[in-house]
């Protein structure tokens, strides 16, 4: 059986010819030529088997079947418009950043504040994950993550170089007579001994990797490992910048110049597809501009 649906575009066409009652107004609407325009109408003619509109030498007229049709068809399109004007809205209501728990904890939650009173139409909702993201099959804007900054199909911009240090509180190093020299940090327990930080950070220090104490329980979570070194429980090996507010309220601080650089970085990333999406370029200009980086 065919169906008495006739294509859609002659029917946008005819919808815009009769709301307007001229075929070059319609065009210029439509971003089409005018012979364009008059080609889907006779196509639509034909397969209706009835003329729509009466060719008048300076104007342009509904037949009596155009009259019956035309204002079903607009209200069919105004259905439609009205449908993805919503959706529009709907779509840049919530922004979905995936990343990591440090990051979110120590970096991004304490400022998402100001970026909610500059864009308060969009909410952010964040995820905490260290899983592999896919776009296509989950609901997800933007991901924050660790690595190189490669990922097939995803443009990334760099945040933080991962860059790491060993921290302590200032009330320890001192009940333990200072921490002046890296065979100074033996004095305290060194936390999340199972990281495999350890084994770099040991090398940049000249200190064997032998003298852990790999009986203290594993951590895994900076956020973590840094409230107990807080605490006063040990040294963590923790990257500064999440941990900027800590340092200058005097919890923390860095006892050495020593820094170990892990040649990765925090990435944020999103399908190149989606890179003039408003409410994704508007969170990458932020973003961006709280670090410090052009969003080239």
């Amino acid at each position: 059986m065919r169906d008495p649906l006739p294509p859609l575009s002659a029917i946008r066409v005819f919808e815009a010819a009769a709301r307007l009652l001229s075929f070059t107004k319609a065009a210029a609407e439509l971003g089409m030529t005018q012979a364009a325009v008059s080609y889907q109408i006779k196509l639509l003619e034909e397969r209706l088997g009835a003329p729509l509109f009466l060719r008048q030498p300076r104007a342009l007229a509904l037949t009596e079947a155009g009259q019956w049709l035309a204002p079903r068809t607009t209200e069919a399109f105004d259905l439609l418009r009205e449908a993805f004007a919503r959706f529009g809205e709907r779509e840049q209501a919530t922004l979905v950043v995936n990343t990591m728990h440090t990051f979110a904890a120590q970096w991004l939650a304490p400022r998402l504040g100001v970026y909610q009173l500059a864009h308060p139409k969009t909410a952010v909702q964040l995820e905490t994950t260290t899983r592999v993201v896919d776009f296509s099959r989950e609901e997800v804007d933007v991901v924050i993550r660790s690595g190189k900054g490669v990922w097939p199909g995803l443009l990334s911009y760099k945040l933080i170089d991962v860059r790491y240090t060993l921290m302590v509180s200032p009330s320890l190093a001192e009940s333990v007579g200072g921490l002046r020299e890296p065979a100074d940090m033996f004095k305290i327990d060194l936390l999340d001994p199972h990281d495999p930080w350890w084994i770099d950070w040991m090398k940049a220090a000249g200190q064997p990797i032998e003298r852990l104490d790999m009986a203290l329980a594993p951590i895994g979570l900076q956020t973590i490992t840094a409230s107990a070194a807080m605490a006063g429980r040990g040294g963590a090996l923790l990257v500064k910048e999440f941990f900027e507010q800590e340092i200058k309220d005097g919890r923390l601080y860095q006892p050495f110049d020593i820094m170990v650089d892990t040649e990765s970085a925090y990435w944020l990333a999103f399908p190149e597809a989606r890179r003039n999406v408003p409410k994704i370029k508007a969170f990458r200009d932020w973003i961006l501009g709280e670090i410090g980086r052009p969003a080239t």
